[in-house]
């Protein structure tokens, strides 16, 4: 994101970032407020009106500002989920050792979540995650494993505990980093039927510390199933998460449906 002429070390495109940034820490944008004119925010940033419509095509890429046709660009909410965008993209490209660091960095902040969601969780979401869990029961003890939908009901659940967490920075770094584990959870859905069971047991038992809202143990029960996930997912050889498109189950991992 560099073009035009610099201001100092900077290249202009920067300038009108860093300018931007300034106006947001100093509150004098908000969420939702409309951008000074081009030619007045030009001005006052000392930049060339070209390199300010660069600078704002780079921060609405950020997801900072978005520019509405005919009404000028604004401030967007800047919710933490469309501001962590590109780290999400970033995060699913990792494989090898880069890979475990995420998954290291998933039970990190989910244990975490856990901890807090047992404090500030309440009936209507422990009934919700109940019933996510009556899912996975079906799904697992049917006929025929229902791998996808079993797949489906983990992802939601591990959803709810950190968006009961009420913490939304801590909920949108989950999703960030969760995307790159998806396809190793499947294939152990789909390679390790005992490990499917433990799975269910172990939510069943975080669950269980969620309704006695019991912090340390919510913690101990996170980590410990995580711990289990993560043993086993970087354990698992390259060569067997390749030619994910020739296995129907290997799309859930960019679907909508565990987004």
């Amino acid at each position: 994101m560099t073009s035009g002429t610099s201001n100092g070390s900077m290249s202009q495109t920067d300038v009108v970032i860093s300018g931007v940034k300034r106006m947001l820490s100093s509150r004098r944008l908000r969420p939702g407020d409309r951008l000074p004119i081009e030619k007045d925010l030009a001005a006052e940033l000392q930049v060339s009106r070209g390199s300010l419509r660069e600078g704002v095509r780079a921060l609405s890429t950020m997801g900072i500002l978005e520019t509405r046709q005919g009404a000028g660009t604004f401030v967007t909410r800047l919710e933490p989920a469309a501001l962590l965008s590109a780290m999400e993209f970033w995060v699913g490209l990792q494989d090898g050792e880069r890979a475990n660091q995420v998954h290291t960095v998933r039970r990190a902040l989910e244990t975490e979540a856990a901890a807090a969601a047992a404090i500030r969780i309440g009936e209507e979401q422990l009934d919700a995650a109940e019933r996510i869990l009556e899912r996975a029961h079906a799904a697992i003890h049917a006929a025929r494993i229902d791998h996808a939908a079993a797949m489906q009901c983990d992802v939601e659940f591990h959803r709810l505990v950190a968006e009961a967490s009420a913490n939304h920075v801590l909920s949108a770094l989950i999703e960030t980093v969760s995307t790159n584990t998806i396809r190793g959870r499947m294939w152990r859905s789909i390679h390790d039927n005992e490990g499917l069971l433990a799975t269910h047991r172990e939510h069943l038992g975080i669950l269980e510390a969620l309704r006695r809202h019991d912090v340390d143990r919510a913690r101990t029960r996170m980590a410990n199933h995580l711990y289990a996930v993560e043993d086993y997912v970087t354990a698992i050889p390259e060569s067997g998460l390749e030619g994910r498109e020739a296995d129907p189950l290997g799309a859930l991992a960019d679907s909508e449906a565990v987004r």
